[in-house]
């Protein structure tokens, strides 16, 4: 097999504001492993907290790896990457490209070669933390590109009064669109501010609210579970699938990201073990182009709850493969994942 590192900048469209500060963009690492006639895709996007913060540092941990081959099956290569210490972002990219690569080389589409059928529900288009006037203006744009679900990105510095400010103008411009609301606090809220912002988010009508409490606060959960008047999802508190089972009795459900878990491999073992605790499922996204999406597409089947949006906020994305139909993030139907690096 041969490697290969492209790093390309990818623009927002929109910047996006989060409890955690404000993304407009950054350089991303794209993997091609080429064997024969057939060049399988990957994607990185930097995160410090995914195990390599910068493109060049995860090049360095993927290119030291490589240096004695990739041998041997999916599985046996992304456990001896964990173990020689390559950074979650990083093994996500070389984890979707072998598995885009076995797909080509099957002359299957990866959705169809994992058993899966070419099928998702409703994904969430994600407005983030933003001043009132400017979401009036932006949910009606975002309602323009098809969306059926919002996510609102909650847990804003100034408080939750500038919470509730937000909201209210997210469900005023959303008001007879028929878009089911959704809730990100990305661990901005204390446990008293969760309580009260989930009971006064349900009475207008949200879905469920994702990651209320900041990673490092799980002990506070079956506080917040006991009487919560709104599903929770966990985010930022779940990376791999051994993390699952010290939470599992107190949350509805859990939301995977390729970056945080290290590709389609550990994709599939954090829903499995998701399922055999009685518990929903979610897959997100950071700052991924269509190469990455695609790769989660694949995947789609097998969740309850779909946020597989970013490469809709690129100016404009580099990449092909994930198409959005019907308010359906899908992957382009073609042997691989779907994701493909334009020239």
């Amino acid at each position: 097999m041969k490697i290969a590192f492209h790093a390309r900048y990818l623009k927002k469209r929109f910047p996006l504001r989060i409890a955690r500060g404000v993304y407009e963009g950054g350089e991303n690492l794209f993997v091609s492993v080429t064997e024969g006639a057939h060049a399988g895709w990957g994607e990185m996007a930097p995160g410090a907290a995914e195990g390599a913060a910068t493109v060049a540092e995860g090049q360095a941990q993927l290119q030291a790896f490589c240096e004695s081959g990739l041998n041997g099956a999916i599985h046996d290569i992304w456990a001896a990457a964990r173990a020689a210490g390559v950074g979650a972002c990083a093994l996500a990219a070389l984890d979707m490209a072998l598995w885009d690569l076995r797909a080509k080389q099957a002359g299957m589409p990866l959705y169809r070669l994992l058993g899966l059928a070419r099928r998702g529900v409703v994904s969430s288009l994600t407005v983030g933390i933003n001043p009132p006037e400017v979401v009036r203006a932006r949910v009606p744009l975002l309602l323009a590109q098809g969306a059926r679900a919002l996510k609102v990105k909650l847990g804003s510095p100034e408080g939750v009064e500038a919470d509730k400010a937000m909201f209210a103008a997210v469900h005023e411009a959303a008001a007879g669109s028929g878009a089911v609301l959704r809730v990100d606090a990305n661990g901005g809220w204390s446990l008293d501010q969760a309580r009260a912002m989930m009971d006064w988010l349900a009475a207008r009508g949200v879905e469920y609210v994702e990651q209320p409490l900041a990673h490092g606060a799980e002990d506070q959960l079956p506080a917040l579970f006991r009487g919560r008047a709104l599903p929770i999802f966990v985010d930022e508190s779940c990376c791999f699938a051994s993390d699952i089972p010290g939470f599992a009795h107190c949350v509805d459900g859990v939301n995977l990201k390729l970056m945080k878990c290290g590709g389609v491999t550990e994709a599939l073992r954090i829903v499995a073990t998701a399922r055999a605790h009685g518990l929903q499922t979610m897959i997100g996204c950071m700052g991924e182009s269509s190469v990455s999406i695609a790769a989660g597409a694949s995947l789609s089947a097998l969740f309850d709850y779909i946020d597989l949006d970013s490469h809709l906020n690129l100016d404009p994305d580099p990449a092909s493969g994930a198409p959005f139909e019907g308010g359906v993030t899908l992957p382009a139907d073609r042997p691989g994942h779907g994701g493909i690096l334009n020239a």
